[in-house]
């Protein structure tokens, strides 16, 4: 089976709470597509598409990759979270001495905070049904 990867094309997962981003990087023009759209049109707040291309602007690589990003499940802040996350691992795996400084940045640790379930026996996931003594 052949794949549509180039050699110079690197792939990256990234998760946070329930949304997956699979992220693709390249050197090229800065080009970037969220989910096949313009990340303009994606993201209509500045501070998303600001937390979701922070790795880039950590490493000064600005205008230097082409990015293309296929997001699913959450919403905006666990996109935002994993579209960061993967990227950071694939400018990881394409320049490995950019490791350190996302390192230090906290983009490659994978936020491993969820929402809690909701418990039988009770409204929520930690209140409790009003107490009645009598």
């Amino acid at each position: 089976m052949q794949s549509n990867v180039t050699a110079a094309e690197f792939i990256a997962t990234g998760r946070r709470k329930t949304a997956v981003a699979r992220v693709r990087i390249a050197r090229g023009t800065g080009k970037a597509t969220v989910n096949g759209r313009p990340v303009g049109d994606y993201c209509n707040q500045e501070e998303f598409s600001r937390q979701a291309f922070a790795p880039v602007r950590l490493v000064e690589m600005d205008g230097m990759l082409d990015i293309r990003v296929s997001v699913e499940g959450g919403g905006v802040v666990g996109q935002a979270g994993a579209i960061a996350h993967g990227i950071a691992r694939a400018i990881a795996a394409m320049q490995p001495e950019m490791r350190p400084g996302l390192k230090k940045g906290g983009m490659l640790t994978r936020d491993q905070r969820m929402r809690e379930r909701k418990k039988s026996g009770q409204p929520g996931a930690r209140k409790r049904f009003q107490f009645s003594k009598r």
